[in-house]
């Protein structure tokens, strides 16, 4: 393992969950920063998963739901998208047919889908990231 005298970002991963109504699946944070508000699920990376698996793990872990498949979408990178400290993250998404019952787990509060075009005051830059997948995805 490498020792770097310099500081470096931290990574996290997104996950944009469409149905076919679409509705986006999100996450109300349990925890600090953004208690109370929603955002996509997500989380940071453990140093021996890929992104996707990452990415697979954390919609599991604070939904409860399971897919096998994600596609990637973009990378975030921010200054200042985080408070806690510099952090980038590659958000990932995926389409299924009708809403799957999301259960909050991990450090969620609630899970629930919402209307693409109805969204609540989201969390970090998510608000942006959702905007431009409509414009860039959805189109």
């Amino acid at each position: 393992m490498f020792t770097y005298s310099y500081p470096r970002p931290a990574v996290t991963v997104d996950a944009i969950l469409v149905s076919s109504d679409k509705t986006v699946l999100l996450i109300e944070r349990g925890r600090e920063p953004y208690k109370g508000k929603w955002a996509l699920p997500g989380g940071f990376i453990d140093m021996d998963e890929s992104l996707e698996t990452a990415c697979l793990r954390e919609l599991q872990e604070e939904t409860g739901i399971v897919i096998d498949k994600v596609k990637q979408f973009k990378a975030f990178g921010a200054v200042g998208r985080d408070p806690r400290h510099r952090t980038i993250s590659v958000v990932f998404y995926a389409f299924i047919g009708e809403e799957q019952p999301a259960l909050a787990g991990d450090d969620a509060a609630k899970a629930r889908w919402f209307s693409l075009n109805e969204l609540p005051e989201l969390a970090f830059d998510h608000g942006q990231i959702l905007e431009e997948f409509k414009v860039e995805v959805l189109k």
